[in-house]
Protein backbone atom coordinates (compact mmCIF):
# COMPACT_ATOMS: atom_id res chain seq x y z
CA UNK A 1 0.00 0.00 0.00
CA UNK A 2 2.79 2.42 0.19
CA UNK A 3 2.71 2.53 -3.19
CA UNK A 4 -0.55 1.84 -4.10
CA UNK A 5 -2.53 2.63 -6.83
CA UNK A 6 -6.24 3.26 -6.69
CA UNK A 7 -9.30 3.15 -9.13
CA UNK A 8 -10.56 6.69 -8.20
CA UNK A 9 -13.92 8.24 -8.88
CA UNK A 10 -15.02 11.63 -7.98
CA UNK A 11 -18.84 11.63 -7.35
CA UNK A 12 -20.74 15.04 -8.88
CA UNK A 13 -23.90 15.99 -8.62
CA UNK A 14 -26.29 16.30 -11.96
CA UNK A 15 -24.43 18.13 -14.50
CA UNK A 16 -21.65 19.16 -12.64
CA UNK A 17 -19.64 16.29 -14.04
CA UNK A 18 -18.04 18.46 -16.54
CA UNK A 19 -16.57 20.91 -13.62
CA UNK A 20 -15.48 18.04 -11.67
CA UNK A 21 -12.81 16.91 -14.95
CA UNK A 22 -11.98 20.53 -15.24
CA UNK A 23 -10.83 20.68 -11.98
CA UNK A 24 -9.14 17.38 -11.81
CA UNK A 25 -7.49 18.46 -14.97
CA UNK A 26 -6.66 21.52 -13.24
CA UNK A 27 -4.96 19.52 -10.40
CA UNK A 28 -2.84 17.64 -12.44
CA UNK A 29 -5.20 14.14 -12.56
CA UNK A 30 -6.04 13.20 -15.85
CA UNK A 31 -9.86 12.13 -15.98
CA UNK A 32 -9.55 8.74 -17.67
CA UNK A 33 -13.81 8.59 -18.28
CA UNK A 34 -16.28 11.45 -17.51
CA UNK A 35 -20.09 9.81 -16.85
CA UNK A 36 -23.51 12.20 -15.97
CA UNK A 37 -22.70 10.53 -12.05
CA UNK A 38 -18.81 11.67 -12.36
CA UNK A 39 -15.61 11.16 -13.32
CA UNK A 40 -13.31 8.15 -12.89
CA UNK A 41 -9.04 8.91 -12.90
CA UNK A 42 -6.19 6.74 -11.44
CA UNK A 43 -4.31 7.80 -8.45
CA UNK A 44 -1.52 6.93 -5.82
CA UNK A 45 -2.00 8.35 -2.31
CA UNK A 46 -0.59 11.70 -3.25
CA UNK A 47 -3.59 11.99 -6.03
CA UNK A 48 -5.92 10.24 -3.47
CA UNK A 49 -5.23 13.47 -0.72
CA UNK A 50 -4.84 16.36 -3.17
CA UNK A 51 -7.96 15.37 -4.94
CA UNK A 52 -10.02 15.45 -1.49
CA UNK A 53 -7.92 18.30 -0.29
CA UNK A 54 -8.51 20.49 -3.23
CA UNK A 55 -11.80 19.45 -5.40
CA UNK A 56 -14.30 22.32 -4.91
CA UNK A 57 -17.77 20.74 -6.75
CA UNK A 58 -16.90 16.77 -5.98
CA UNK A 59 -19.42 15.33 -3.59
CA UNK A 60 -16.94 12.84 -2.74
CA UNK A 61 -13.96 10.75 -3.91
CA UNK A 62 -14.90 7.21 -3.73
CA UNK A 63 -12.05 3.77 -4.39
CA UNK A 64 -13.13 0.33 -6.18
CA UNK A 65 -12.04 -2.35 -3.89
CA UNK A 66 -13.86 -5.11 -5.93
CA UNK A 67 -15.62 -6.19 -8.54
CA UNK A 68 -17.22 -9.25 -9.59
CA UNK A 69 -20.36 -11.49 -10.90
CA UNK A 70 -22.64 -12.90 -8.49
CA UNK A 71 -26.50 -14.44 -8.94
CA UNK A 72 -27.04 -15.45 -5.16
CA UNK A 73 -26.32 -14.45 -1.98
CA UNK A 74 -24.07 -17.41 -1.05
CA UNK A 75 -22.23 -16.21 -3.86
CA UNK A 76 -21.75 -12.79 -3.37
CA UNK A 77 -20.63 -13.29 0.47
CA UNK A 78 -18.40 -15.83 -0.53
CA UNK A 79 -16.88 -13.39 -3.04
CA UNK A 80 -17.39 -9.89 -0.50
CA UNK A 81 -14.87 -12.28 1.81
CA UNK A 82 -12.29 -12.62 -0.75
CA UNK A 83 -11.69 -8.88 -0.19
CA UNK A 84 -8.87 -7.67 1.88
CA UNK A 85 -11.44 -5.36 3.90
CA UNK A 86 -8.35 -4.28 6.01
CA UNK A 87 -6.90 -1.63 3.73
CA UNK A 88 -10.52 0.50 4.55
CA UNK A 89 -11.68 -0.61 7.55
CA UNK A 90 -10.05 0.19 10.60
CA UNK A 91 -10.25 -2.16 13.47
CA UNK A 92 -13.42 -1.56 15.85
CA UNK A 93 -14.60 0.79 12.75
CA UNK A 94 -17.89 0.75 12.07
CA UNK A 95 -19.29 0.03 8.06
CA UNK A 96 -21.60 2.35 6.85
CA UNK A 97 -23.27 0.55 3.81
CA UNK A 98 -24.88 2.08 0.75
CA UNK A 99 -26.35 -0.30 -1.53
CA UNK A 100 -28.37 -0.14 -4.88
CA UNK A 101 -29.25 -2.99 -7.19
CA UNK A 102 -30.73 -2.55 -10.86
CA UNK A 103 -31.46 -5.39 -12.79
CA UNK A 104 -30.04 -7.92 -10.99
CA UNK A 105 -30.95 -11.24 -9.27
CA UNK A 106 -29.80 -9.46 -6.22
CA UNK A 107 -32.50 -7.55 -6.21
CA UNK A 108 -33.08 -6.80 -2.35
CA UNK A 109 -30.73 -3.64 -0.69
CA UNK A 110 -30.63 -4.53 2.39
CA UNK A 111 -30.14 -8.24 1.84
CA UNK A 112 -27.22 -7.72 0.01
CA UNK A 113 -25.81 -5.47 3.01
CA UNK A 114 -26.35 -7.43 5.38
CA UNK A 115 -24.17 -10.12 3.26
CA UNK A 116 -21.69 -7.73 2.70
CA UNK A 117 -21.34 -6.83 6.02
CA UNK A 118 -20.93 -10.54 7.47
CA UNK A 119 -17.90 -10.93 4.93
CA UNK A 120 -16.43 -7.30 6.34
CA UNK A 121 -16.55 -8.66 9.93
CA UNK A 122 -15.62 -12.50 8.58
CA UNK A 123 -12.17 -10.76 6.80
CA UNK A 124 -11.70 -8.77 10.58
CA UNK A 125 -12.09 -11.54 12.67
CA UNK A 126 -14.11 -8.91 15.07
CA UNK A 127 -17.94 -7.52 15.35
CA UNK A 128 -18.16 -4.23 12.80
CA UNK A 129 -20.67 -2.16 13.89
CA UNK A 130 -23.34 -1.47 11.14
CA UNK A 131 -24.03 2.44 11.21
CA UNK A 132 -26.58 4.11 8.50
CA UNK A 133 -25.52 5.76 5.84
CA UNK A 134 -26.70 9.08 4.36
CA UNK A 135 -27.59 9.48 0.83
CA UNK A 136 -25.61 12.28 -0.89
CA UNK A 137 -29.30 14.38 -1.38
CA UNK A 138 -29.12 14.15 2.66
CA UNK A 139 -27.15 16.84 5.15
CA UNK A 140 -25.94 14.10 7.64
CA UNK A 141 -22.96 12.10 7.95
CA UNK A 142 -22.68 9.01 8.45
CA UNK A 143 -22.08 7.88 11.70
CA UNK A 144 -18.35 9.04 13.54
CA UNK A 145 -15.63 6.73 12.28
CA UNK A 146 -17.61 4.89 10.18
CA UNK A 147 -16.34 3.58 6.87
CA UNK A 148 -18.70 4.27 4.45
CA UNK A 149 -19.12 1.29 1.70
CA UNK A 150 -21.17 2.01 -1.51
CA UNK A 151 -22.40 -1.48 -3.30
CA UNK A 152 -23.87 -1.54 -6.60
CA UNK A 153 -25.23 -4.29 -8.33
CA UNK A 154 -25.66 -3.94 -11.65
CA UNK A 155 -26.76 -6.84 -14.31
CA UNK A 156 -25.45 -9.03 -12.07
CA UNK A 157 -22.49 -7.46 -11.26
CA UNK A 158 -21.24 -6.22 -8.18
CA UNK A 159 -18.75 -2.92 -8.13
CA UNK A 160 -17.88 -2.33 -4.03
CA UNK A 161 -15.69 1.28 -3.31
CA UNK A 162 -14.74 2.84 -0.53
CA UNK A 163 -15.12 6.28 0.44
CA UNK A 164 -12.51 8.29 0.61
CA UNK A 165 -13.55 11.59 1.63
CA UNK A 166 -15.95 10.64 5.14
CA UNK A 167 -18.32 13.45 5.14
CA UNK A 168 -19.61 14.97 2.17
CA UNK A 169 -17.02 17.19 0.29
CA UNK A 170 -19.64 20.27 1.00
CA UNK A 171 -18.86 20.00 4.10
CA UNK A 172 -15.45 22.56 4.42
CA UNK A 173 -15.21 22.38 8.04
CA UNK A 174 -16.10 26.19 8.34
CA UNK A 175 -19.80 26.71 8.16
CA UNK A 176 -21.78 26.37 11.17
CA UNK A 177 -24.15 29.23 11.48
CA UNK A 178 -26.44 28.70 8.43
CA UNK A 179 -29.02 30.55 7.06
CA UNK A 180 -32.36 29.77 6.04
CA UNK A 181 -32.42 27.18 3.12
CA UNK A 182 -28.37 27.49 3.00
CA UNK A 183 -26.22 26.93 -0.20
CA UNK A 184 -23.92 23.51 -0.38
CA UNK A 185 -20.48 25.06 -0.48
CA UNK A 186 -20.00 22.48 -3.68
CA UNK A 187 -23.08 24.21 -5.38
CA UNK A 188 -21.65 27.41 -4.64
CA UNK A 189 -18.33 26.64 -6.05
CA UNK A 190 -19.87 25.37 -9.10
CA UNK A 191 -22.24 28.18 -9.60
CA UNK A 192 -19.04 30.30 -9.72
CA UNK A 193 -17.41 28.24 -11.73
CA UNK A 194 -19.94 27.99 -14.43
CA UNK A 195 -20.82 31.71 -14.40
CA UNK A 196 -17.24 32.21 -15.54
CA UNK A 197 -15.36 32.77 -12.10
CA UNK A 198 -11.55 32.47 -13.25
CA UNK A 199 -9.10 31.97 -9.76
CA UNK A 200 -6.26 32.89 -11.82
CA UNK A 201 -7.52 36.84 -12.88
CA UNK A 202 -10.45 37.07 -10.08
CA UNK A 203 -12.84 40.23 -10.99
CA UNK A 204 -15.22 41.99 -8.38
CA UNK A 205 -17.86 39.58 -7.39
CA UNK A 206 -21.01 41.00 -5.41
CA UNK A 207 -24.19 38.86 -3.84
CA UNK A 208 -26.67 41.04 -2.75
CA UNK A 209 -28.32 37.91 -1.60
CA UNK A 210 -25.84 36.28 0.54
CA UNK A 211 -27.64 34.57 3.50
CA UNK A 212 -24.94 32.61 5.07
CA UNK A 213 -22.59 34.41 2.92
CA UNK A 214 -21.70 30.72 1.14
CA UNK A 215 -20.93 32.35 -2.47
CA UNK A 216 -18.81 34.84 -1.51
CA UNK A 217 -17.14 33.09 1.03
CA UNK A 218 -16.38 30.39 -1.78
CA UNK A 219 -15.40 33.21 -4.54
CA UNK A 220 -12.64 34.48 -1.62
CA UNK A 221 -11.26 30.96 -1.45
CA UNK A 222 -10.71 30.45 -5.08
CA UNK A 223 -9.16 33.93 -5.41
CA UNK A 224 -6.96 33.59 -2.60
CA UNK A 225 -6.06 29.97 -3.50
CA UNK A 226 -6.79 28.39 -0.42
CA UNK A 227 -7.58 24.67 -0.92
CA UNK A 228 -11.55 23.81 0.79
CA UNK A 229 -10.64 20.91 2.54
CA UNK A 230 -8.01 22.40 4.52
CA UNK A 231 -9.91 22.56 8.03
CA UNK A 232 -10.94 18.95 7.55
CA UNK A 233 -9.72 15.68 7.97
CA UNK A 234 -10.82 12.77 5.18
CA UNK A 235 -11.97 8.93 5.60
CA UNK A 236 -8.46 7.66 3.88
CA UNK A 237 -6.24 8.86 6.27
CA UNK A 238 -7.30 5.97 8.40
CA UNK A 239 -6.66 3.42 5.82
CA UNK A 240 -3.76 1.01 6.11
CA UNK A 241 -0.33 2.71 4.46
CA UNK A 242 -1.97 5.83 4.39
CA UNK A 243 1.28 8.05 4.82
CA UNK A 244 0.70 9.70 8.14
CA UNK A 245 2.32 12.94 6.79
CA UNK A 246 1.26 13.05 3.91
CA UNK A 247 -1.40 15.91 3.87
CA UNK A 248 0.29 18.39 5.87
CA UNK A 249 3.36 17.67 2.96
CA UNK A 250 0.53 18.44 0.08
CA UNK A 251 -0.81 21.39 1.95
CA UNK A 252 3.00 22.70 2.32
CA UNK A 253 3.57 21.52 -1.62
CA UNK A 254 0.48 23.34 -2.77
CA UNK A 255 0.62 25.90 -1.04
CA UNK A 256 -2.92 25.49 0.65
CA UNK A 257 -2.88 28.23 2.57
CA UNK A 258 -2.99 29.86 -0.13
CA UNK A 259 -2.64 34.09 -0.42
CA UNK A 260 -3.53 36.53 2.49
CA UNK A 261 -5.22 39.05 0.57
CA UNK A 262 -7.33 39.70 -2.84
CA UNK A 263 -6.51 42.62 -4.86
CA UNK A 264 -10.65 43.19 -6.07
CA UNK A 265 -13.72 43.44 -3.48
CA UNK A 266 -15.76 40.74 -2.66
CA UNK A 267 -19.21 41.78 -1.29
CA UNK A 268 -21.83 40.12 -0.01
CA UNK A 269 -24.67 41.86 1.13
CA UNK A 270 -27.87 40.92 2.82
CA UNK A 271 -31.59 42.75 4.38
CA UNK A 272 -31.81 40.06 6.85
CA UNK A 273 -29.23 41.19 9.67
CA UNK A 274 -29.40 37.59 11.25
CA UNK A 275 -27.83 36.38 7.83
CA UNK A 276 -25.24 39.06 7.51
CA UNK A 277 -24.23 38.52 11.04
CA UNK A 278 -24.13 34.51 10.12
CA UNK A 279 -21.98 35.31 6.80
CA UNK A 280 -19.63 37.51 8.77
CA UNK A 281 -19.26 34.10 11.54
CA UNK A 282 -18.19 31.68 8.54
CA UNK A 283 -16.25 34.16 6.66
CA UNK A 284 -14.09 34.57 9.65
CA UNK A 285 -13.94 30.65 10.53
CA UNK A 286 -12.65 30.32 7.04
CA UNK A 287 -10.14 32.57 7.84
CA UNK A 288 -11.57 35.46 5.02
CA UNK A 289 -12.95 38.19 7.33
CA UNK A 290 -10.42 40.30 5.90
CA UNK A 291 -11.52 39.57 2.15
CA UNK A 292 -15.14 39.81 1.80
CA UNK A 293 -17.33 42.63 2.63
CA UNK A 294 -20.38 41.91 4.40
CA UNK A 295 -23.19 44.78 5.03
CA UNK A 296 -27.04 44.66 5.11
CA UNK A 297 -28.65 46.55 2.87
CA UNK A 298 -31.68 46.37 0.38
CA UNK A 299 -31.55 44.95 -3.20
CA UNK A 300 -32.96 47.90 -4.68
CA UNK A 301 -29.78 49.97 -3.35
CA UNK A 302 -27.52 48.23 -4.91
CA UNK A 303 -24.25 50.27 -6.29
CA UNK A 304 -21.79 48.18 -8.58
CA UNK A 305 -18.29 48.64 -6.63
CA UNK A 306 -16.23 48.83 -9.87
CA UNK A 307 -16.78 49.84 -13.99
CA UNK A 308 -17.43 45.32 -14.11
CA UNK A 309 -17.31 42.00 -12.28
CA UNK A 310 -19.34 39.48 -11.64
CA UNK A 311 -22.44 38.72 -9.88
CA UNK A 312 -23.67 35.83 -8.45
CA UNK A 313 -27.08 34.96 -6.31
CA UNK A 314 -28.60 32.16 -5.40
CA UNK A 315 -32.21 33.98 -5.19
CA UNK A 316 -34.89 32.89 -2.84
CA UNK A 317 -37.54 29.73 -4.64
CA UNK A 318 -40.69 29.58 -2.80
CA UNK A 319 -40.26 25.52 -2.73
CA UNK A 320 -36.95 25.75 -1.18
CA UNK A 321 -38.25 28.38 1.81
CA UNK A 322 -41.15 26.68 2.38
CA UNK A 323 -43.98 28.38 0.71
CA UNK A 324 -44.97 29.64 -2.38
CA UNK A 325 -44.83 33.01 -2.29
CA UNK A 326 -44.60 35.68 -5.01
CA UNK A 327 -40.88 36.80 -5.59
CA UNK A 328 -42.07 38.34 -9.12
CA UNK A 329 -40.98 41.72 -7.37
CA UNK A 330 -37.85 40.54 -6.38
CA UNK A 331 -36.82 39.31 -9.58
CA UNK A 332 -38.04 42.10 -11.75
CA UNK A 333 -35.47 44.46 -9.29
CA UNK A 334 -32.53 42.18 -9.90
CA UNK A 335 -33.41 42.23 -13.98
CA UNK A 336 -33.80 46.07 -13.41
CA UNK A 337 -30.52 46.28 -11.95
CA UNK A 338 -28.93 43.66 -14.26
CA UNK A 339 -30.15 46.29 -17.62
CA UNK A 340 -29.19 49.64 -15.72
CA UNK A 341 -26.43 49.55 -12.60
CA UNK A 342 -24.63 46.76 -13.63
CA UNK A 343 -25.63 46.25 -17.20
CA UNK A 344 -21.79 45.79 -17.88
CA UNK A 345 -21.29 42.84 -15.48
CA UNK A 346 -21.77 39.62 -15.73
CA UNK A 347 -25.32 38.78 -13.70
CA UNK A 348 -26.16 34.50 -13.57
CA UNK A 349 -29.04 33.90 -10.99
CA UNK A 350 -29.70 30.44 -9.61
CA UNK A 351 -33.52 29.32 -9.45
CA UNK A 352 -35.80 26.57 -9.74
CA UNK A 353 -38.64 28.51 -11.20
CA UNK A 354 -38.29 30.16 -14.80
CA UNK A 355 -41.63 31.88 -14.49
CA UNK A 356 -39.36 33.32 -11.76
CA UNK A 357 -36.38 33.75 -14.38
CA UNK A 358 -39.29 35.91 -16.57
CA UNK A 359 -40.08 38.44 -14.51
CA UNK A 360 -36.63 39.77 -14.92
CA UNK A 361 -37.34 40.41 -18.44
CA UNK A 362 -34.11 39.88 -19.39
CA UNK A 363 -33.13 37.36 -21.89
CA UNK A 364 -30.76 34.51 -20.30
CA UNK A 365 -28.89 31.69 -21.26
CA UNK A 366 -28.98 28.60 -18.63
CA UNK A 367 -25.07 28.58 -17.75
CA UNK A 368 -25.85 25.03 -15.45
CA UNK A 369 -28.40 22.63 -14.87
CA UNK A 370 -28.33 20.69 -11.55
CA UNK A 371 -30.24 19.49 -8.58
CA UNK A 372 -30.24 21.02 -4.73
CA UNK A 373 -32.19 19.75 -2.06
CA UNK A 374 -34.15 17.04 -4.75
CA UNK A 375 -35.02 20.07 -6.63
CA UNK A 376 -34.38 21.15 -10.45
CA UNK A 377 -32.17 24.28 -10.49
CA UNK A 378 -31.31 26.60 -13.38
CA UNK A 379 -28.14 28.88 -13.21
CA UNK A 380 -28.83 31.81 -15.62
CA UNK A 381 -27.00 33.94 -17.43
CA UNK A 382 -28.46 37.39 -18.11
CA UNK A 383 -28.05 38.95 -21.17
CA UNK A 384 -29.09 42.92 -20.91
Amino acid sequence: MTTASFDAFAVAAPGLAPLVAMELEGLGLAPREVTPEGVAFDADWRALATANLWLRTATRVLVRVASFRATSFRELEQRARRVDWTRVVAPGEAAALRVTCRKSRLWHSDAVAQRVHAAVAHVLGAAVPLAAAADDEDDGDDAPRAQRLVVRVAHDVVTISADASGAPLHKRGWRTALAKAPMRETLAAACLLAAGYDPAAPVPFVDPLCGAGTLAIEAALLATGRAPGRWRRFAWERWAGAPPSLLSRTIRDTGADGRATCAVPIVARDRDPGAVRMARENAERAGVEAIVQVAQGELRALAPVADEGLWVSNAPWGRRVGGDADLTGLFATIGALATGAFRAWRVAVLAADEAHLRAMRVAWTPVLRTRAGGIQVVLAGLEP
